[in-house]
């Protein structure tokens, strides 16, 4: 879709324009659904003890948190194109907030696993906030753009690491044990996540110029309905959706993402257990620790999508790939790295490397997605998202075998991020689609050229 006025600069500070109050809107969205989908990670030494869960449950209920995501990913990503991102984000937020505050009724394995896996429809919200991102920003800073926002939102993951022990001791101060606890600490982040949906409604639209049912109205946008008929526009839906299926590039980006996206989910999941169980770390401490892993994405992942436009600057779509290759390998390497960390300092070290260079392969992944199918770029980001939490159910296999310790699997995963990084040799833009968008490109830094000049 051809979306017109889309901002060539991303100014932090500032919430003039409608751009930059979407982008503030939607990555504190994002971070408060992250904060949400693994707030009880932290807390799961107690919830093992309450619910009396094994280890190869507590591996099922990780797969389950993530394993719900790869269809909604898919699924929302189409929606955004029909709907906008303003309503999709608005009813994903609130229904997405009734599993958070419910999971304190679970009483047995099986209900936990139920309220882990309903939760996980939350995590949607990454490709909502991409795709939000790239309709109200040009291609010389949309990786920028969409890399910080998605930053900016995954450090909910790192965040909640260390706040959720926090709001557990403040909940127990008033006298209920811990069982208790931790059952209410979990609604703190469901009613958050209710209050931002309506919050999403009335202060962000769906592109620069007004919400998508205006603009179609106005034959600003092309209509979802082919000639009024439902079934011309399912029609054009579907192919639409198996052209992007068919498109190799999408599923290598898939691939690649799964390394990434999904190898940060799976850290999420299982980091402050490993602190707490390797290095013999109370649970307070050991989230502190796991949160650092987490809040790289203060920077981290934004890098990543700057360094992907730089790069696009001086070598085009070919410069955005190389890097991400780059990156992929050193992400693979420092994990292998951190595996094998026996002394604590050391391990917090290369966990931070290894941090950086997870969460920048995920910014140079999303510098990529919005060149891939500009007519269908919802449906690119649902797959290429559902490729995180593909790699999430696959790595979570790891970590519930009873064959396999934790220190292992971390291994194994390392080796399998360093040969995905191969998977980018198949990530090929023709030369006529290489030139429009260089010139599309060099279009957008004129733009930006000419408003500072106008600002003087």
């Amino acid at each position: 879709m051809d979306i017109k006025n889309k901002s060539t600069q991303i100014n932090l500070f500032s919430l003039k324009t409608v751009q930059m109050r979407t982008f503030h809107t939607t990555w504190f969205a994002f971070f408060l659904a992250f904060f949400g989908w693994f707030g009880i990670a932290p807390l799961m030494a107690i919830v093992r003890e309450d619910l009396m869960l094994t280890k190869a449950q507590i591996g099922n209920t990780i797969i389950a948190s993530v394993a719900i995501t790869v269809i909604v990913r898919i699924l929302i990503g189409p929606l955004c194109d029909r709907v906008g991102s303003r309503k999709a984000y608005t009813w994903l937020l609130i229904l997405g907030s009734l599993p958070v505050m419910g999971i304190g009724l679970a009483q047995n394995y099986e209900t936990f696993l139920l309220f882990r896996l309903a939760i996980g429809a939350i995590g949607a919200s990454f490709v909502i906030t991409q795709y939000h991102t790239s309709t109200m920003f040009a291609p010389n800073c949309v990786g920028t753009a969409n890399a910080t926002t998605a930053g900016w939102g995954n450090l909910g993951g790192g965040v909640t690491q260390m706040v959720m022990p926090l709001i557990l001791t403040a909940v127990l101060s008033f006298g209920v044990d811990k069982f208790l606890g931790w059952r209410l600490a979990m609604v703190v982040p469901g009613i958050a996540l209710f209050i931002t949906g309506f919050a999403y409604y009335f202060l962000t639209q769906d592109a620069p110029d007004g919400n998508y049912k205006e603009l179609r109205e106005r034959g600003d946008l092309e209509p979802v309905e082919g000639k009024g008929s439902f079934t011309n526009a399912t029609r054009a839906f579907v192919e639409s959706f198996l052209l992007v299926l068919k498109d190799y590039r999408v599923w290598a980006l898939f691939v690649i993402y799964a390394a990434c996206f999904g190898v940060e989910l799976t850290i999420n999941n299982v980091a402050a257990l490993y602190y707490h169980d390797h290095f013999r770390l109370d649970v307070k401490t050991a989230g502190l620790i796991a949160g650092l892993f987490g809040l790289m994405n203060v920077f981290a992942r934004t890098l990543g999508g700057a360094f992907s436009d730089f790069f696009a600057k001086k070598m085009g779509l070919r410069g955005r790939v190389m890097f991400l290759f780059v990156v992929l390998l050193g992400e693979g390497i420092m994990l292998i790295v951190f595996s094998q960390m026996a002394v604590l300092v050391l391990a917090v070290g290369a966990m931070i490397v290894f941090s950086l260079f997870v969460q920048m392969s995920e910014g140079a992944t999303y510098g990529i997605v919005p060149f891939i199918n500009r007519k269908a770029l919802g449906a690119v980001a649902g797959i290429v998202g559902a490729g995180g939490n593909a790699g999430a159910v696959a790595a979570g296999f790891l970590f519930r075998s009873e064959n396999i310790t934790m220190q292992q699997g971390l291994l194994y995963l390392g080796i399998m991020v360093a040969v995905a990084s191969v998977a980018t040799a198949l990530v090929r833009f023709s030369p006529a689609v290489q030139d429009a968008e260089q010139k599309a490109f060099d279009a957008a830094l004129a733009e930006r050229q000419r408003l500072k000049v106008e600002a003087f």
